[in-house]
């Protein structure tokens, strides 16, 4: 999302104002920073002086800072699955959406990364004050203590399938945990979502949640019953006493939730449960 006007950073999405027109681009006052070139070639839309635009800032080959429109697929600070486009002497090179691709220096590649694969990595400042990125994502979460709430919402990349769950990144800066008896549909690796922090443990371990602690869905899965009825002539043979692996597998959520929207249906009047399923009235 873009920042609003601020502290401007290097590798984000900034909102800055248009100071000069000239016949190459735009230059944006880049506040501490100095004034930025937006070049046209960068720039979706014509703009006029005193125009705020949402740029991304990074460096060009000639290491100059600049901006651009154009949204990168991953910002400083995020984990996000990149596809390797070249491998040369200094690192192999990702696209992320940009003219300049993304450098992953060797020192940061966990594997020795291949042309033409994908890769989870985050997107960082160096201290050459470069950005680049890299696939030693442990060498690069939970750098800093973890102050998260209990119940704050965070945004999540599934990273790993573990035994007891999946290991995920938290806001690109920590390491978090999904347990599986938790989770009621598949979750890959690279997939993104919200979540919540159930709590951070006196380990420093962060134990998730994909569901807000106390919040109902009941509401969102009985749309999703009565659609299935809808589309199955107004009845399912899958009711209360079917097995919890069916009603994961077609309704994503445990057998103990599945039963108490089956149960506010039945007391609105919208299903009749009979002896070998459940009926739309």
């Amino acid at each position: 999302m873009p920042r609003l006007r601020g502290v401007v950073q290097l590798g984000k999405v900034n909102q800055l104002e248009v100071v000069k027109q000239v016949d190459f681009g735009y230059y944006l006052d880049g506040q501490e920073l100095g004034e930025i070139l937006l070049p046209h070639s960068s720039s979706e839309t014509i703009l006029q002086e005193g125009d705020i635009v949402d740029a991304f800032l990074y460096k060009d080959s000639e290491d100059r800072l600049i901006a651009t429109t154009r949204t990168p697929l991953a910002q400083v600070g995020e984990v996000t699955t990149l596809k390797v486009s070249a491998v040369t002497s200094i690192g192999a090179f990702l696209d992320w959406g940009l003219e300049k691709e993304l450098l992953v220096p060797f020192a940061e590649q966990g594997e020795r990364m291949v042309e033409g694969q994908q890769y989870l990595v985050v997107v960082y400042v160096d201290v050459s004050n470069r950005i680049v990125a890299s696939s030693k994502l442990d060498k690069r979460l939970d750098r800093e203590p973890a102050f998260y709430k209990p119940h704050q919402a965070v945004d999540i990349v599934i990273c790993d399938h573990t035994d007891i769950g999946y290991k995920a990144a938290i806001n690109g800066a920590h390491w978090g945990v999904l347990y599986r008896n938790e989770v009621f549909k598949e979750l890959r690796v690279g997939y993104k979502t919200k979540a919540y922090i159930n709590r951070v443990r006196d380990d420093g371990k962060i134990d998730l949640l994909l569901e807000k602690p106390g919040y109902s869905n009941n509401d969102e899965l009985a749309n999703k019953i009565i659609k299935f009825l809808k589309q199955n002539q107004g009845f399912s043979h899958i009711n209360d006493k079917s097995s919890p692996e069916i009603i994961t597998r077609i309704f994503g959520v445990s057998k103990k939730k599945f039963k108490q929207s089956l149960g506010n249906l039945l007391k609105q009047g919208q299903i009749s449960i009979e002896s070998d399923g459940i009926r739309l009235k």
